[in-house]
């Protein structure tokens, strides 16, 4: 079902958005080489304790386990904190995080290099952040989740990655996952049309070979199937009259 928020429930969304932009603003610095992934997740948990009312949202969502999905390299999504995953020079490292608060969900993610790696890689990550913002300026009223899917698509494609279509952005708001579904693949003009009051988390992943993923025997780490890189950012956006509203933001570094 398809749920339109109210100007109040946008704000306690966007309060959510802030600690979960807070945490993810910090993790450039935090991804070090010989830092665990488990170092992390246990300082991000620890963050998000600090705001009043606020919990980390994955941690037991349909079983997870940690605070943070942290995935390495060729790790599409959902990868699990571990004391044994101690990051590497050159490493790439998706942080996905979502926060509660008073009720309402915030979530967003972004890949970051630890240390120096190669240009290929380093354009994968320019290449998805701009998919990224290319999705974002679709989310406006009267247009359609296909304008954002194929906007995502096309960003993808042009430099020759391989967009998988088993994951999704999705609806946001009183449950971490609502309808609709945001792929990051389709076509123009088809979908849902959007309206005021929507609230959705946009999060194109970008792979440097091919579309292909499978997922491991933990039953949460998806990989690309053919050993490749893989990159992922995301959003949470409010479609408003004015047009989107990004909510991930640290407020004093807005605009």
């Amino acid at each position: 079902m398809i749920t339109l928020k109210t100007d109040e429930e946008i704000e306690v969304i966007a309060r959510a958005c802030e600690i979960v932009a807070d945490v993810l603003d910090q993790m450039a610095d935090l991804a070090r080489p010989g830092v665990t992934t488990a170092e992390l997740d246990s300082w991000a948990e620890e963050r998000i304790h600090s705001y009043e009312g606020a919990s980390p949202a994955f941690k037991g969502l349909y079983g997870f386990p940690a605070t943070l999905c942290t995935s390495i390299n060729q790790e599409v999504v959902h990868g699990i904190p571990s004391p044994t995953r101690v990051l590497q020079q050159g490493d790439i490292v998706s942080i996905d995080v979502g926060v509660c608060y008073d009720g309402y969900f915030g979530d967003g993610a972004l890949t970051v290099s630890v240390g120096d790696v190669s240009d290929d890689v380093r354009q994968l990550l320019e290449v998805t952040q701009r998919a990224l913002k290319r999705g974002v300026e679709a989310a406006r009223p009267g247009s359609r989740i296909g304008d954002i899917s194929s906007s995502i698509e096309r960003v993808g494609r042009e430099a020759g990655y391989g967009v998988p279509r088993e994951l999704t952005g999705h609806g946001i708001g009183s449950r971490p996952h609502e309808d609709p579904q945001v792929p990051n693949y389709g076509r123009s003009g088809e979908g849902l049309r959007l309206q005021p009051g929507l609230v959705l988390a946009i999060e194109p992943m970008f792979n440097i070979g091919g579309r292909e993923i499978r997922t491991l025997a933990d039953e949460w780490t998806v990989v690309t199937a053919d050993g490749t890189v893989s990159a992922h950012f995301e959003h949470t956006v409010a479609v408003t009259m004015d047009g989107p509203r990004v909510l991930t933001v640290v407020p004093s570094k807005a605009g």
